[in-house]
């Protein structure tokens, strides 16, 4: 969920109060009672509908959209109908392709979007105590962030911030800087881009590839992996990783050599085929020295000089300055060098 966005909590009542998104307090509204140009009175106007009306919006589901307030799809759509009713307009109607919005919502998305944020900073106190806070991140991360940096983050922010909620999610097909100026993520850590002027992206690690195997495999106690041992060696690739190995059949054929893929299995069922097994796979350093902490596999250096993995940190220049995303960056950075 963006932070950037005052949350709702399940246990908070939808009348008459907005919550802060740094420690979940409702803050009352009943005196906010100014009438509007228009004639409508805003303190009837709980500003939760219009968080409700702005994850709708982004999600274009009811059920996406409440998962991500921490609401049911009964209370999601509760909202939006007393919303419909307060502004006379429908908003939002089925679809094959999901909820569209009306002319008036579409009207309304920027705006509503834009005060929300304003209104969250206004709220954020000016330090962040992560020891104390209970607010969430989106991150967005890729397939190498997945498996070589979120595990030490998340252990380092559990650390630091036990009730802070990480919310991890894949790259996508949607454009990371989109999603990330739309305030559907706090955080990108993916490859370099251009960020020009609305974007920060910072190269924070690159790491090369290692071979793993299993620990008691004759091949484990050598002095060095060999070409040769690539070779007779059948491998395992990973689908889910989107590692490109290619590299390894090109300095194989360089040799006459080719390699054999035995199995080509998603990343969590690597370990399960490595062990106790003539088998062998290739994947980043960083992936391979952790599983090899908690599972009994060898890690092996390559033959050869390997293709480097780089990755960076993406955020919007808005909350450059933010403390608590000051911190989450300060997060990112530590786990990085564990």
């Amino acid at each position: 969920m963006p932070r950037d966005v005052v949350p709702l909590r399940p246990h908070v009542p939808l009348r008459g109060s907005v919550v802060s998104p740094v420690d979940g307090r409702g803050i009352d509204l009943a005196t906010a009672t100014t009438v509007g140009v228009s004639g409508m009175n805003w303190g009837s106007i709980d500003l939760n509908l219009l968080i409700v009306f702005d994850a709708v919006m982004q999600e274009r589901n009811l059920t996406r959209a409440g998962r991500r307030l921490g609401l049911s799809q009964p209370a999601t759509s509760h909202a939006l109908a007393r919303l419909r009713t307060m502004l006379h307009d429908e908003l939002f109607v089925r679809a094959p392709e999901g909820m569209q919005p009306t002319p008036r919502a579409t009207q309304m998305a920027d705006a509503v979007r834009d005060a929300l944020r304003v209104l969250s900073i206004t709220l954020e106190p000016e330090a962040f105590e992560p020891a104390e806070s209970a607010r969430g991140f989106s991150i967005a991360a890729n397939n190498y962030a997945a498996r070589a940096v979120v595990p030490p983050l998340a252990r380092l922010v559990g650390e630091a911030a036990p009730r802070v909620t990480l919310d991890i999610r894949p790259i996508g097909m949607r454009d990371v800087l989109d999603r990330l100026d739309a305030d559907g993520l706090d955080l990108a850590l993916s490859t370099l881009v251009d960020g020009g002027e609305r974007f920060k992206c910072v190269r924070i690690c690159d790491d090369d590839y290692v071979a793993v195997l299993d620990r008691q495999h004759p091949v484990a106690a050598a002095g060095q992996l060999t070409l040769e041992h690539l070779a007779d060696i059948p491998h395992i690739t990973i689908t889910s990783s989107g590692d490109d190995t290619t590299f390894i059949d090109e300095a194989l054929e360089q040799r006459g050599l080719q390699r054999r893929i035995a199995t080509r299995v998603p990343f969590l069922s690597i370990v399960l085929m490595l062990v106790g097994a003539n088998r062998l796979a290739v994947v980043p350093r960083r992936v391979a020295n952790d599983l090899a902490v908690i599972c009994p596999i060898a890690v092996k250096e390559l033959p050869f000089v390997s293709p480097r993995i780089v990755l960076s940190m993406i955020w919007h220049r808005r909350v450059d300055n933010h403390p608590a995303h000051r911190w989450l960056r300060d997060m990112v950075r530590a786990s990085v060098g564990h």
